[in-house]
């Protein structure tokens, strides 16, 4: 029954009482074997009736810090951008300097620089200065292997 319907036998003016539904019944149920089991930092509302306790530990067991979840994502971000990834994808194969970069993709220097910025801050990219020219490369292997793995699952 809604709180704002009236039942005939109801006086008018005061609110039905209140039944657990099932859902809420479901719920103090599930909350008191998850209180019994031990188990913390679960969601309330969660429907779930039933908890592989020993597979939740040993994942517990075995996640790291949150900080590297963190990092990793800004690493993602990195790919995440067409620009950044040709910029990548370019120097898995050369290094190369700021104007071959711009001609290779059809870009501003600026536009490019910008990008490599982002790219050395995320340490993916690193740069060797020789004379007036600096060159640009892959700090190591681990970028050109991400592009291997990402482009052998679109592949499938």
């Amino acid at each position: 029954m809604k709180p704002a319907q009236l039942n005939a036998t109801q006086p008018k003016g005061t609110q039905p009482k209140a039944t657990q539904s099932n859902a809420e019944q479901h719920k103090i149920t599930f909350e008191s074997d998850i209180t019994q089991m031990g188990v913390t930092g679960y969601l309330p509302d969660c429907a779930t009736t039933v908890i592989h306790e020993e597979v939740v530990a040993r994942v517990r067991k075995a996640m790291v810090e949150d900080k590297h979840f963190y990092n990793l994502a800004n690493l993602f971000k990195m790919f995440a951008d067409n620009t950044r990834l040709r910029i990548l994808w370019a120097l898995s194969h050369e290094d190369m300097c700021v104007c071959d970069l711009a001609a290779l993709l059809g870009m501003t220097k600026s536009a490019i620089s910008h990008q490599l910025k982002s790219l050395r801050l995320a340490n993916l990219v690193k740069y060797v200065k020789q004379g007036k020219v600096v060159y640009y490369s892959l700090v190591d292997c681990h970028a050109k292997e991400i592009f291997r793995k990402g482009f052998e699952h679109i592949m499938e």
